[in-house]
This record gives structure tokens, sequence and C-alpha cells, in this order.
């Protein structure tokens, strides 16, 4: 049964769904043969309407449970895996010539949710809205105004108060313990929650000045990450399998010292923070591949390359999900001999050319790196969007979209026109395994 911690509502029966019909019997077997990766499961995750998961919704526009595959990390039985939506629906139309961020159901609270794969189906067993302190769902409206976007009602004519409380999720993993941790896009921010999905402490860039939260905030993040671009926050987080360290990845470069410097750059960072000391211990550049091969479909446009997720791959190494909205791979990296940043030059604001701005810092050793999986290849109805990404043993490893909660446009009623498209968890079994020791 599907326990909802903030209404108590029950779900099962309606929350259970088919494996994706031509996709979870058309790729058992490799196009590139026996040698290469095999899809073990593609199933569809259930979409239930945000009024019957969430009570506080006055009224959900028609909008479905979306965006649960945001994150995504390994249950503690075959089968079941934590996900994590993002900070709910939001669009970003033109208005009076004008693009503005708009919250449709501004009191969706993000939400850790559990799901169980089973004889092809998938099925919602726990929706956990994340809350404040005082028990209050934090929802997903933007912090503080000019660092953050204004954020508008759905029609982007009537501004929507900010909420120092508020969240975009974007990846969790879960303790042994029972805890959890996520980051956020926002301050960007990383986060633990209670198994009950209570936010327990909140850690940010020094200096943000977040003041209000129904939650302890720390500011003990280096304050050269308050200068990520808007909505490139933290997105990737993996947790190395004794406990001990975080690996936390900024989706995109970060504007030192501008915007524009950050669209065309191809360096972003990776910080590695420790669970006992409650400290960051480590940073490092991470070089995105070069847009022009990686994906011809967007013309050049490097800004379009993004880090989507990462999973713990043994000691010292990561798997990285590196994506555009059309291609996603998925990389090995491994830190042992990469530049540790963390205190030296490329800290200081100051400091010219930025490491985003350098085309060739010599003095930076980067992660070594090698291809792993290219998921479109194998499946080439993938949806675009793919964010959430699990290792489940040395030669299995998950994938889950964000399907942005089908927002497309609202009919002249407010009523959601949905794209379509479904949240899909997929399993696929590596042509080579992993070294997980």
């Amino acid at each position: 049964m599907l326990r909802h911690v903030s209404a108590g509502l029950a779900l099962a029966a309606a929350l259970v769904i088919p494996a994706t019909g031509a996709a979870a019997s058309a790729y058992h077997h490799s196009p590139k043969g026996p040698k290469g990766p095999v899809v073990v499961s593609d199933v569809t995750i259930p979409a239930p309407a945000l009024k019957q998961i969430q009570r506080s919704i006055a009224d959900d526009h028609g909008i479905k449970l979306g965006g649960v595959g945001s994150g995504l990390f390994p249950g503690d039985k075959p089968g079941e895996f934590w996900m994590v939506t993002d900070r709910g629906p939001n669009g970003q139309p033109t208005v009076n010539g004008v693009k503005v961020r708009t919250f449709p159901v501004p009191e969706f609270a993000p939400a850790i949710v559990n799901v169980t794969v089973k004889h092809g189906k998938a099925s919602i067993k726990n929706y956990m809205p994340i809350v404040g302190a005082h028990g209050k769902p934090v929802t997903g409206m933007s912090n503080q105004n000019v660092h953050d976007e204004t954020p508008f009602t759905w029609d982007g004519l009537t501004k929507l108060p900010f909420n120092p409380s508020g969240l975009d999720t974007e990846d969790l993993v879960r303790t042994r313990g029972g805890d959890f941790w996520l980051v956020d896009e926002y301050s960007p921010s990383l986060l633990r929650v209670s198994r009950t999905g209570r936010v327990l402490e909140r850690y940010v860039p020094k200096g943000l000045g977040l003041k209000g939260a129904d939650y302890p905030v720390k500011d003990t993040l280096p304050a050269i990450l308050a200068s990520r671009q808007q909505n490139r926050g933290f997105e990737g987080l993996a947790m190395s399998s004794d406990e001990r360290t975080l690996y936390l990845a900024v989706q995109s470069p970060l504007a030192n010292p501008d915007t524009a410097t950050a669209k065309t750059s191809r360096i972003s960072r990776i910080l590695t923070f420790d669970l006992r000391s409650r400290k960051v211990t480590g940073e490092y550049a991470y070089k995105f591949e070069d847009v022009t091969t990686f994906d011809p479909k967007v013309n050049g446009d490097q800004s379009q390359m993004k880090i989507s997720g990462l999973a713990y791959a043994g000691r010292d190494r990561l798997l990285v999900d590196e994506r555009t909205d059309n291609v996603t791979r998925i990389y090995q990296i491994d830190l042992s001999r990469a530049t540790n940043l963390l205190k030296g030059r490329y800290d200081d604001p100051k400091t010219t050319p930025s490491l985003e701005a350098a085309t060739g810092p010599s003095a930076v050793r980067l992660p070594a790196k090698s291809l792993v999986l290219e998921p479109n290849a194998l499946i080439p109805s993938l949806p675009g969007k793919l964010e959430g990404l699990a290792v489940l043993d040395r030669w299995t490893v998950a994938l889950a979209n964000d399907n942005d909660f089908g927002l497309g446009d609202f009919g002249p009623d407010g009523k959601l026109i949905d794209t379509g498209v479904p949240s899909r968890l997929v399993t696929i079994k590596l042509a080579k395994p992993l070294d997980l020791h």
C-alpha cells in the first residue's frame, strides 16, 4: 500500500502500471549483438493526479505526477528504487514580450517516491512530500529575490511570493540508517532529510544570506557556487559505499565571471563532502564533450551540455550522466589523480582567467574519463532528459527520465494539455562489468 506521509492517502490499486508496450519486449537483445549492453526492463511510472496525492493542492490544473526521474537510488531489495521529483510543474512562457517563470501548482511540494518493479509492472509504494521542521510542505517555490527567478501564476500574469524553504531537488541517496541526502538547484544546496521526509539541515554557499527557512540553514559550502546559472545548480549526487563521502555535481559551468562565459565554457565542478565532519573536502574540474560532435542537432550551442546524474562506481570513481535534451552518454571518471581545487585560486572570483573561462588550464589535471554506455543507441525510443542514474551491481545500471510533469500548453479553461511523455525507468545490463572495489 502506498503511504502518503502528510495526508495518509492510499492509492495502491491505481498506481500499478504494466511495462511500456513495445519498449519492454523489443530490446531484450542489443542491436550491437550479444557483446553489447542489453535492456533488462523498461517500465512506465504511474501518474496519478496531483490533487490525489497531495491534499493541500487546491487546483492541479489537470496536471499529473511527473518529474520523478530527477533522481534515482537503489532500494534495499531487488526491483526497489528511491526517486525524487524536482520543484514541480513550472514553465517559462513569454508574456508581454518577457520570459517569466510560472508555477501552475505553487502548493506542490517536491517528493521522495519509493517505486518497485515486479513482473513487468511499476508501482508506487510510498510517496513523501518533503516538509519543514513544523510539518508544512516546503513547496518548490523560488527562495530569494534577485538570486532566484521571480515566480508567477500559471498564466504568467500575477507574481507569487518567494519561499525561503522552497526546494528544487534534483538527486538523492539513502543511508543504511534510512535518512536521505538530496541536492538542490536554487542555492545550490545539499540537504539532509529524515526517513519521513522532514528537512533536518540545509547546506548553502557562504554569504548567501538565506533567512526565514523552516529548518536549519548552514552557509558552509564554497561561496563561488552561488554564481551558478539560473536553473543550473547541483544536479547530481552519489555516496561512497562506506557512507563517508558524498559527491555533488554542478549541472553546468558557473557564471564565473559572467553568464556569457558560462554559455561557452566546457568546465563544470564536482565536489566531495565528508559526512563525518560535514565539510567539503574536494573540488574537481569536469570537462564536457564538444557539443558539435556530441549532439549536432543543437547547432554548436555548448550551453546545452549538462551533468544530470552521478552514481558511485568504486573508490574515487563515478558514473556521470552527461547529456543534452537529445543525447545522453554515461561516462566513468576517476578522481584519484585529478587536481583538488578546493580553497585554491579558482575559488576566488578575482582569478583571471577563471576556471570556466580558461580554454586549457595547464595547472589543472582533469579526472580520467571513459565512455560506458550510450542509452539512445540502445533504445532509440527513449525520451529526452535522462536525469536519474543508479548502479545496481557491477553489471547493471538503471536510468530514469524527467518528463517535466507533461507540461505543455494550457487551454482557455486553465487545464493542462499534456505532452504525453511518460516517466520511464529502464534497467540495463552492461557489456563490461564495473570495478566497484
